[in-house]
This record gives structure tokens, C-alpha cells and sequence, in this order.
């Protein structure tokens, strides 16, 4: 069987995306399926291609074990083609995506927002944590831990059932 290609999208590709990936990839490693996935993350703006992810992010992934090293790339057009699920972390980036895949154009990826795997979701968006204080980078990594883990039990669900 193919990996299954999983991509998280954000806006700066430096906070809530590379997030996403760090704890898909611990949560598919700790399942012993690392083999059977390819996961990435990206962002709908190139503002910060080339960088780590922000620095609180990463602190706030190390304080739970998790280590962010991916670097910062643009979504692009071809990414609708290349992956199977693409979560993106709210609304607007949600819409950034579906224009970029054209309105009659179909693609194989299945775009969504990842809020839609959140049993405790409050909000349809993953909040931005970026100007504001450190409980938010704390709130979106217990909103991405939850998501991530309904994520991969979905995504087994589907592929038992092909």
C-alpha cells in the first residue's frame, strides 16, 4: 500500500501548520505507522519560506516532547494533487485553497478544516497564536493534539474501508 500523504496548512507555515505535522508525525510514530505516512505542512503566504518554526511554537512542542524542524514552504497548486489529506487550520486558509484548486478543477486531496476533527471544538478555526501570550501556543497544541489523534483514527477508518 502507498503512504498516505497528509499535509497541515496554516498562513506563515510557522506556528499552527508545522505544529500539526510535529504532533501527526509523534502520534504515527508512537502507532508504529511511520512507514505508512508522508506528512508535511506548508502556508498560503511565502512571508517566512526558509525559517524554523517560531520560537515559541517550538518551545511549546519541545515542553511535550516534540521536536519542530521543518522549515517554512508556500502552498502550491500541485500540493491539491501530491497529498490525500489536507488540513487546513481555519477558514480563510481553507478558502486560499480551494481558490488555488480553481472552482471546476477536481483534485484527489480531501481539503477540510482540521477543527473538524476536534470533539471539543468551540470555533470552526484553530486560533492564531502568534500575537498573543504563551497560553495560546499552549491552547493550540492541546487543539491540535486532540485533532491529530481523531485525524489518524479517520484516516485508518477510510483506509480499512477501501
Amino acid at each position: 500500500m502507498a503512504a498516505t500523504k497528509v499535509l497541515f496548512v496554516c498562513l506563515g507555515n510557522i506556528c499552527r501548520s508545522p505544529m500539526a505535522e510535529g504532533i501527526f508525525i509523534d502520534i504515527v510514530q508512537r502507532s508504529g505507522l511511520a512507514d505508512q505516512f508522508e506528512i508535511d505542512s506548508a502556508g498560503t503566504s511565502s512571508y517566512h519560506q526558509g525559517e524554523l518554526p517560531d520560537s515559541r511554537m517550538r518551545a511549546t512542542a519541545q515542553s511535550h516532547g516534540i521536536q519542530l524542524t521543518s522549515r517554512a514552504r508556500p502552498f502550491k497548486r500541485q500540493d491539491l494533487h501530491a497529498y490525500d489529506y489536507i488540513a487546513a487550520m481555519d477558514r480563510s486558509v481553507l478558502r486560499s485553497i480551494l481558490d488555488l484548486g480553481g472552482k471546476t478543477a477536481p483534485f484527489p486531496a480531501k481539503v477540510f478544516l482540521m477543527r473538524d476533527h476536534d470533539q471539543e471544538a468551540d470555533s470552526a478555526d484553530v486560533p492564531d497564536p502568534y500575537y498573543g501570550g504563551q497560553d495560546g501556543f499552549e491552547e493550540v497544541f492541546q487543539i491540535l493534539d486532540r485533532s491529530s489523534r481523531a485525524l489518524l483514527q479517520h484516516i485508518l477508518t477510510e483506509r480499512a474501508g477501501t
